[in-house]
This record gives structure tokens, sequence and C-alpha cells, in this order.
């Protein structure tokens, strides 16, 4: 049979990204996001109740064709299911969203990791454009990674290629028995170490927006120097060895001028001279880019179909 033949650009694409705290969503149109959306997550309550509000969420929606989710966790993309998913959302290890999703939508799904999905999404959309060799790294509660080569998000041999939070930078502290984040780079470089480290120090500082307004204080400045030196540490080992010719840094904290100037100084002074031609910038997209990135990956999904798929409408419309 033969594919179908209209512009996937003419489809419209419900898309989710669920996060540990939020479930973002969204209908993708023409390259855009529409009708965009917080829903809580509720994770606490497990991952078969965050299905059941991914499912409700979604049924708001109408006149989609596809369905891509942006998940946390390690995703098996072929699947379209969690492959791992730690305690932040219990019981959510083992979901097949993408079955559950198929189900009860009768219109193909996408899923990918989240990360994956962001760096999908600055692909195609951001500050990736114009780059088929780059790397994109998150940094929030831990660091995320993503590798994209000849355009496309590097996935591995398990589907979670990428976990750059695992380098072991400080292996003093290494103990895989107790803690098998212990020495890596998410435990130095993470906002979560940012706000613990200056957090001890300036009780009063409980967040990366408290503690960059503080930033002329001389204390709180060098406890920040601290913190973007470990990120470099990192990003050395990782330039080395991928040699990209861009590398996009994400979360929240990076829109902070101050880390993305002394990020690059603090580069050039230690990589090898034939490696300064990368680029280090900011994400573009913000909250958007996982969304974008699942439309994209739902985008494919309906194109490989045989022949033109249904259209989900939701009751009533």
């Amino acid at each position: 049979m033969k594919k179908i033949s209209e512009s996937t650009h003419d489809i419209r694409i419900a898309v989710a990204d669920i996060g540990g705290t939020c479930i973002k969503s969204g209908i993708w149109e023409k390259g855009e996001i529409h009708e965009i959306r917080e829903t809580p997550t509720e994770a606490r309550l497990g991952g078969a109740h965050v299905m059941g509000r991914v499912e409700a969420i979604l049924e708001e929606y109408h006149d989609f064709q596809a369905i891509g989710i942006s998940s946390a966790g390690q995703v098996d993309t072929e699947k379209g299911s969690i492959l791992y998913a730690n305690e932040n959302i219990p019981g959510y290890t083992g979901t097949n969203i993408r079955e559950i999703l198929e189900a009860r939508f009768q219109v193909p799904v996408s899923v990918q990791n989240d990360v994956n999905s962001a760096a999908a999404g600055e692909a195609h959309y951001g500050a990736g454009r114009g780059h088929a060799n780059f790397l994109c790294l998150t940094y929030g509660t831990g660091v995320g990674g993503a590798i994209v080569t000849s355009g496309q998000v590097y996935l591995g041999s398990g589907f979670s290629a990428g976990e750059f939070g695992g380098i072991i930078v400080h292996p003093e502290d290494r103990d895989p028995g107790r803690d098998m984040f212990g020495g890596c780079y998410e435990r130095y470089a993470s906002t979560t170490a940012l706000v613990q480290s200056v957090s001890s120090r300036f009780p009063e500082l409980h967040n990366g927006r408290d503690i960059f307004a503080r930033l002329e204080d001389n204390g709180v400045r060098a406890l920040v120097d601290r913190w973007i030196a470990e990120i470099t540490y990192g990003l050395i080992s990782l330039i080395h060895i991928f040699n990209p010719s861009l590398v996009v840094l994400g979360g929240g904290v990076m829109e902070q001028e101050y880390v993305i100037t002394q990020v690059r100084q603090r580069l050039r002074g230690q990589l090898i001279p034939s490696f300064l031609n990368v680029e280090v910038v900011p994400a573009e997209l913000g909250n958007l880019a996982g969304m974008l990135g699942a439309a994209e990956g739902a985008r494919k999904a309906y194109q490989n179909l045989p022949t033109a798929g249904p259209v989900h409408n939701s009751p009533g419309v």
C-alpha cells in the first residue's frame, strides 16, 4: 500500500509533555502549538493515575489525527512504553503509553523521553536549526542530555543514550552501593546542587531566581562560580568526545546570561584548540520544546501510515 500523500504539515496533532510537577498540553498545527494548558500531574498518586489524567486532558481536544507524548523517564520509543522511571511517579515503570492512548483515541501515538523531545524540538524549531550534529543538555532537578547526529536524536542500544548526568566527575565521592549517582555530574552541576550549596550558607535563598537576584553578593557569587565550574567540567569531556558544532543548554537557570557567558569563557581556556569551533548557546524554546519535539515524532508516525488515518473528535464535537 502507498503511504499517505498529503502534507503532514496540514494535520493536527495533540501533544502532552508529562513531567513530575505538571502536564503541559496543546495542539500542534502548521509548526506551532496552540490551545496550551498546564495541569498538575499529581505524580504521587502513581503512574495509572497520571495516565488517567493524560487521557482526560487529551479528550478535551478535538479534530486531531495523531498524538505526540514527551515523558519523564527512560522510554522505549519502539513500543511507546516507560522502561524506567524513578519514584517521582510511583508505578510508572512499564506503562505502555502508546497502547493505552491508541486504544482510547484510535490515532497513531509517538512517545519519547522528555529530554530527547526537547532536543528534537530545538533541532527543528529552535537553537539547533542548521546544525546536523549537536548536544543538548538540561539542568534542573538533575542533568539530562540528548545527542543529535545527522539531524536525528541518537537513542543508543537501549533507548537511553545521553545520560550525561551519570558522568563521573568526582570519583572520590563515588559510592554506587549507597548512591548510583554519587560522584556524578548531576550531583554537582544540576540546579538542585546549586540551590543546596547556596541555601546551606544563605538559608533565605530557596531557588535559582532568588540566588541570581543576589549575584552582587560576593559570597553568593563565589558559590555560583563554583557551580559553573562544575558545569564546565562535564562539558569539556563531552565536547572532546563528540566534537559537536553546537551545545544547547536548557533549563530555566540557563536563561541567566551570566551563566552562559561564564561557561563560554571557561571552556575557551580548557578545550584543545581544534575544538574551539564549538558554539555554546541557551535553548530557545523554553517550555514549548518538549511539545514541539513530541509533535515531530507524531508527525513521522502519521506519515508512516499506509493510508490516511482517522481523526479523533471529542464527544459532542
